[in-house]
């Protein structure tokens, strides 16, 4: 059996890097974990090939090869994947789609016969005895959630490493809060689901016996949905790491509440953590509670930003403006935040009605809905109609990202978050890599930028006065070339 698995393009967006990523020489952030995971399920027979549109094109000649073409994409990947889908129709492929955009809107994809719908470990067998036979199905689902103690170890074999800044692995899937504009509860739940111990470390085994000793990127929902099993998966992770002599570097996403854990920090700092997002969505105390955002409500956000800066992980934020309780000064509350906590990395977003969530639900039924959403989390476009006014509201996100991306501004956030910020452990070891982004790095932001200016004022203070984390100063210097140029698209 010979099946292409092709994940879509993703367009210019805050997460994307398409700016930057040149100057490490990679075409893409990070590979498609679900589909290199759903090529470790199927048979070991059979013959696979996988196109990630992010790093080279799709040709005939491939799908010409396949007896099946999966298909998968998430929200804003949706234009990229209704191409793929037509050429497949133009060839007459059978198209298998699965993934979050075909999950919660496989309603809008009537070219497509087959969906996989939610996660794919329990309906797997079916799947293949159906391909086998050439009978398959409409939807595969299973309305269990799958036990992620038995996902085999991805196929890192179907990518060439030398494409991507960094890899992904997944501890665990869900996240035990409500937000109601998540719709991560709406895929995986809100009782995490754990893999063992050992089986992290197999996989990471598996990505440093291929060459691997890159930045990993934990892409869990929530990486401290269960702090007790986190803490012991740390505690491996320390040991592991000393045993093979090697300091791998980390990124994650968290919730606020890691702030009150000290313990928990210290093993994450430790094990080699360096980044952790985490949605502060709001300063506006109503518009907390209003979208159930329990763990950010009745605190001190400030407070718990610095805490987790202090212990030596960056933090990167998601904002969102847009919620009924807004008030019209909610654009300046949210610069301020920003500003004051040092959040370098702010990923400022309208606020979207995504399907399946309790937010379209609630929308939908008080007849507010206009349209599906787009995923992109920084499109201006609202698919509902909201409490403030509809342009003043649009007109004030614009100005935010904008205000939020001038060098100024942003070189100020960063000279906060490193007055905040303590390193641990040993300097970084900067690759030949490093070295070529940091001096790419001086010749377009240091010399041909019209903001020179403010890049060498703030290169000299980030040497002068923060000598030992001036190696992230500068990788936040290059990542904000990136984010100026979203902003300016807005």
């Amino acid at each position: 059996m010979r099946v292409l698995l092709v994940s879509a393009a993703t367009p210019d967006t805050f997460w994307s890097y398409k700016h930057v990523l040149s100057f490490i020489s990679k075409k893409a952030c990070f590979p498609p974990l679900g589909l290199l995971t759903v090529a470790a399920m199927l048979p070991k027979h059979w013959n696979l090939k996988l196109v990630d549109l992010n790093v080279t094109s799709l040709i005939d000649a491939q799908l010409a090869w396949a007896d099946y073409v999966f298909v998968s994409a998430m929200l804003a990947q949706a234009k990229s994947a209704r191409e793929v889908i037509a050429r497949c129709g133009t060839l007459d492929k059978a198209v298998i789609a699965g993934g979050p955009l075909f999950t919660t809107g496989h309603t809008g994809f009537p070219e497509v016969k087959h969906f996989v719908l939610g996660e794919a470990e329990n309906i797997m067998p079916e799947l293949v005895a159906d391909m086998t036979s050439g009978n398959l199905k409409e939807f595969y689902r299973d309305e269990k959630r799958p036990d992620i103690r038995l996902t085999p170890v991805p196929r890192w074999d179907l990518i060439k490493f030398k494409h991507y800044a960094l890899m992904p692995l997944q501890f665990s899937r869900g996240c035990p809060f409500n937000c109601e504009f998540c719709d991560i509860i709406v895929m995986n739940g809100r009782v995490p689901r754990l893999k063992t111990n050992e089986q992290m470390i197999r996989e990471l085994n598996s990505l440093v016996n291929a060459g691997w000793t890159d930045p990993i990127f934990m892409v869990d929902d929530n990486f401290i949905g269960n702090k007790a099993k986190v803490r012991a998966f740390l505690r491996e992770l320390i040991a592991w790491e000393q045993d093979h002599g090697i300091r791998l570097q980390f990124t994650t996403e968290a919730s606020l509440n890691l702030a009150d854990d000290p313990e928990l920090l210290d093993l994450m700092v430790r094990a080699g953590f360096k980044r952790v997002f985490v949605g502060i969505e709001t300063p506006h105390e109503d518009s907390l509670l209003e979208c159930a955002k329990v763990q950010n409500a009745n605190r001190d956000m400030l407070a718990a930003v610095k805490t987790i800066q202090k212990s030596g992980l960056e933090v990167m934020g998601g904002f969102i403006v847009g919620f009924d309780s807004d008030k019209p000064n909610i654009f300046e509350r949210q610069i301020e935040f920003i500003q004051e906590a040092g959040v370098v990395t702010a990923m400022v977003g309208l606020l979207q009605a995504l399907p399946g969530t309790q937010l379209f639900s609630r929308l939908k039924q008080e007849g507010r809905i206009l349209h599906e959403a787009s995923g992109n989390n920084v499109e201006v476009s609202l698919n509902f109609i909201p409490t403030l006014d509809r342009r003043m509201l649009i007109e004030g996100y614009r100005s935010l990202v904008k205000r939020l991306y001038t060098p100024k501004m942003y070189y100020r956030r960063i000279l906060t978050f490193l007055r905040e910020y303590r390193p641990q452990g040993q300097p970084i070891h900067l690759s030949w890599c490093d070295m070529k982004a940091f001096f790419k790095s001086l010749w377009v932001m240091g010399i041909l930028s019209r903001d020179r200016r403010e890049y060498w004022k703030f290169f000299t203070k980030a040497l002068l006065f923060h000598r030992r984390a001036f190696p992230e100063a500068m990788t936040l210097a290059i990542m904000g070339y990136h984010f100026r140029r979203v902003a300016s698209g807005l």
